[in-house]
């Protein structure tokens, strides 16, 4: 034990507490077998933290003292609850006798209880549409705010998917367990979308003073690791080198300040080239093993941004055909909306605005604040001042993200002072 002052103790636990508290909570769902009570004896665990770590000092291993905290608390929740009702001392008896059993796991069997968390809420028996929302609320920490911002849908209808998914893993007993190797392969697209929604939280925060959220991104990199170990599949291998690639730019996305700089402003000898080299040489042994799904695409289209040394050395005609293949094999209108932008860049801002206003004509996107960014960067680029200062000012109505925000505010500010006006 080190023994510190109680502000130092305080800080320390509010550290552990971003970092670890899902992990700590994933293994109290798997040792209780319930979320609620779970959640309850963590947030009891790191209550206790603060008092007791101020008189005995930090633990050496944080994590397993909440744990073990963690669970003797819902023990003792359910010992008060048994007074009343006799059919919860045999519950007492078996998580006690969990407990024990469980004493002698290793670190590195307890740091995978985050991924049979995920595939314990990716269960077939749970209804797609609620699976990845489930996951990203109780294995990730999300808001159901930042969940229903992902997902294009209110917080309200978003509550209700997750309420739903909870009562179902607790009526159909499903188990906090990893799949076996048979059963993998259709448990993984659902577990797949879940890691790269984390992974885009990280990276591009729905909401909040920062733009990034390292402890995500660098989580669903984590987990998509042993994803790889798991089952080595050209999907999961390109999903990873995605992340790798997008990752890489993390350091020239941000001036010091937190402000937002745009792909083509960044400052490439920032970017990590580590990363690149990985992300590139996953994504060519996909490309050569020749089963190339949607990560892969994304992945191929990220390495082409990556590899240009400069923004002039894009290879855009590279880019938008790949964007061909991933429209022709999942047509969205958000891969709509990014192939538009591609082919702007390819043949001019002209043929670019007039797809992005085919897109939201039909009514899609039309509450995607991307979308009208995208559109009035394309109106400015061609001197319609007026049609791009309504579709930036669209587009900060509908962002929640205050970097983002501040980027938008920048663009009109410039717009009303080159005191031009045309359409």
């Amino acid at each position: 034990m080190s023994k510190s002052s109680p502000e130092q103790i305080r800080q320390r636990v509010e550290e552990i507490y971003r970092h670890e508290s899902r992990r700590v909570f994933a293994t109290l769902v798997r040792l209780l077998g319930d979320f609620d009570l779970a959640e309850e004896a963590m947030h009891e665990a790191f209550t206790a933290a603060v008092e007791q770590w101020q008189c005995d000092g930090v633990p050496h291993n944080p994590r397993s003292w909440l744990v073990s905290t963690g669970r003797f608390k819902a023990i003792d929740t359910i010992r008060r609850h048994a007074r009343f009702d006799e059919s919860q001392n045999e519950l007492v008896t078996r998580l006690e006798e969990v407990a024990e059993a469980n004493a002698e796991k290793s670190d590195h069997e307890v740091e995978d209880d985050r991924l049979r968390l995920i595939f314990t809420c990716c269960h077939p028996a749970i209804a797609p549409n609620i699976q990845i929302p489930l996951t990203l609320r109780e294995v990730c920490g999300l808001s159901t705010e930042e969940i229903a911002s992902a997902f294009l849908t209110s917080p309200s209808t978003m509550a209700q998917r997750i309420v739903r998914g909870k009562s179902k893993i607790r009526e159909a007993g499903i188990p906090y367990v990893l799949p076996t190797h048979a059963d993998l392969p259709e448990r993984l697209d659902a577990v797949l979308s879940v890691v790269y929604l984390v992974f885009n939280e990280g990276y591009s925060a729905s909401s909040g003073d920062s733009l990034t959220r390292h402890d995500l991104s660098d989580e669903a990199i984590r987990l998509a690791r042993i994803l790889v170990e798991l089952l080595p599949d050209p999907e999961v291998v390109g999903l990873l080198a995605l992340m790798l690639l997008h990752e890489s730019r993390r350091d020239a996305r941000t001036t010091s300040n937190g402000e937002l700089i745009l792909l083509e402003e960044q400052d490439r000898t920032l970017w990590d080239r580590e990363k690149i080299r990985e992300g590139t040489s996953l994504v060519e042994s996909v490309i050569a093993s020749g089963e190339v799904g949607s990560y892969s695409i994304q992945a191929a289209i990220a390495s082409v941004h990556a590899n240009a040394r400069t923004p002039s050395e894009t290879d855009w005609s590279r880019i938008v055909s790949w964007y061909d293949l991933l429209f022709q094999a999942h047509p969205s209108p958000i891969i709509e909306l990014n192939r538009a932008v591609a082919i702007a860049m390819r043949d001019g801002a002209l043929v670019g605005l007039e797809l992005i206003d085919t897109i939201l004509t039909r009514g899609d996107l039309a509450e995607y604040h991307l979308a009208h960014a995208a559109r009035a960067d394309l109106c400015r680029r061609l001197g319609c001042t007026d049609e791009a200062r309504d579709s930036y000012k669209t587009a900060l109505s509908l962002t929640r993200q205050a970097s983002e925000r501040r980027f938008l505010e920048k663009r009109l500010q410039e717009l009303t002072n080159s005191g031009v006006s045309t359409s």
